[in-house]
């Protein structure tokens, strides 16, 4: 295991390993251990009672949190007339269609943070499928990045939405903002995810389905929170 820093070490001695801490009061003490020379972003670790392997208990979609994530991601279009000229008058960063494919497949160009796609496009966006799936950048329907309305999807983005993921460990990993937030927005960032997360529970799944909460910043220790609280 790595050997953490003394600043790190430092806030973590700050922290009840044996608490779950109230979201506000977590969030708080983050804050005030968010030292680093830029703006931390804070993220929220959810650890979920699914079993990834079964395709019945798959925890996936996207969403815009109230207070955003304080970051403009870089959009990219495929889409072609009217569509095309939409997209850029909306403010997407690129719009294309098979130049767009072309440069990615021969030029390995991945200039961009979320791609959207119109659906009469994703015959020809599919063929980047093994370039642009594994780096989590594929138009998908289940996060609203294939469609017609590109004005949408491209705001909601810019709002600062964001998709999440259940891993092979069962846990969830977003960001809810930055350290320079105040509390009560991060909080209820935090609240509205958890919320998102328990309305699209699998009918799959059995038992406890929030195992656990834990918020931290991107150079310090983690802090765990009472997902009851969360919600309350």
């Amino acid at each position: 295991m790595p050997k953490r820093g003394k600043r790190y070490q430092d806030a973590a001695k700050q922290i009840d390993r044996t608490k779950l801490y109230d979201p506000l009061e977590a969030i708080e003490l983050l804050k005030g251990m968010a030292k680093a020379k830029f703006d931390e972003t804070v993220e929220a670790a959810i650890k979920l009672g699914v079993d990834p392997r079964h395709a019945d208990q798959q925890v996936r979609g996207a969403m815009v949190l109230p207070h955003g994530t304080g970051k403009t991601r870089t959009v990219l279009v495929f889409a072609k007339g009217d569509k095309a000229k939409e997209a850029e008058a909306a403010g997407a960063d690129f719009v294309g269609a098979e130049d767009m494919v072309e440069k990615i497949q021969k030029e390995g160009w991945l200039g961009f943070e979320v791609a959207i796609a119109t659906p009469d496009m994703m015959g020809t966006v599919g063929k980047l499928g093994r370039i642009l799936g594994p780096r989590g950048l594929m138009p998908n329907p289940k996060t609203g990045t294939v469609t017609f309305d590109v004005t949408q999807a491209i705001q909601e983005v810019k709002a600062g939405k964001i998709e999440y993921r259940v891993d092979k460990a069962g846990s969830i990993h977003v960001p809810i903002g930055k350290a320079s937030f105040e509390s009560e927005k991060l909080a209820q960032n935090l609240k509205a995810l958890v919320e998102q997360l328990i309305r699209v529970k699998p009918s799959a799944t059995k038992g406890q389905y929030i195992k656990g909460i834990t918020v931290t910043t991107t150079m310090g220790p983690g802090v765990k929170v009472s997902a009851q609280k969360v919600t309350a």
